[in-house]
């Protein structure tokens, strides 16, 4: 699949069927998210994964009850965290770019958009949540405090055909000088 057709179809879906994902599927997803470019190349994304059926189940259960809805079936959950103070400062870890500690969630950004492209790219739809029991997830999947929780990836088969939702006119969000 080309990248611009992989870009154009790729959909975020709300209903799954059951298929278990292979950890080799998971750290494959992973290293493409490694390969994103970030900050002096500080590679800030933590990632956790969750593809037994238990930990697929202890993590949907900290999902709020509409996100735990629209996964039900899903094979697995990546999670992606940031280490803290790594990206946009200095070796002090003062932050001198204009955004704080928001680097680090663009370079998760980055990160999670190549392994959604990818999952994709191998027949996988995927949904970002941001929304979550940020405790009993930390707690769960042993997050240190060093590490901030920033999404939950569902990732499976999909059982549904999503359609793409209606995108804003170039000329409301480019000004070209």
């Amino acid at each position: 699949m080309e990248i611009k057709e992989c870009i154009e179809t790729r959909r975020s879906t709300r209903k799954y069927q059951y298929e278990p994902i292979k950890r080799e599927v998971i750290e494959e997803i992973v290293k493409v998210g490694q390969l994103a470019p970030s900050w002096k190349n500080s590679q800030t994304p933590r990632y956790y994964a969750a593809i037994t059926e238990e930990a697929v189940e202890a993590v949907r259960s900290c999902l709020p009850g509409f996100n735990a809805e629209r996964t039900h079936g899903v094979g697995a959950y990546i999670i992606t965290t940031v280490k803290k103070g790594m990206s946009g400062c200095n070796a002090d870890g003062e932050y001198f770019s204009h955004l704080g500690n928001g680097y680090e969630c663009f370079d998760n950004g980055l990160a999670v958009e190549n392994m959604l492209l990818y999952a994709h790219s191998l027949g996988y739809s995927t949904l970002i949540m941001g929304l979550f029991d940020e405790k009993a997830l930390r707690t769960y999947l042993g997050v240190p405090k060093d590490e901030d929780l920033v999404v939950v990836i569902a990732l499976g088969k999909k059982d549904v055909e999503p359609t793409m939702p209606q995108r804003k006119a170039l000329d409301e969000i480019l000004k070209i000088f």
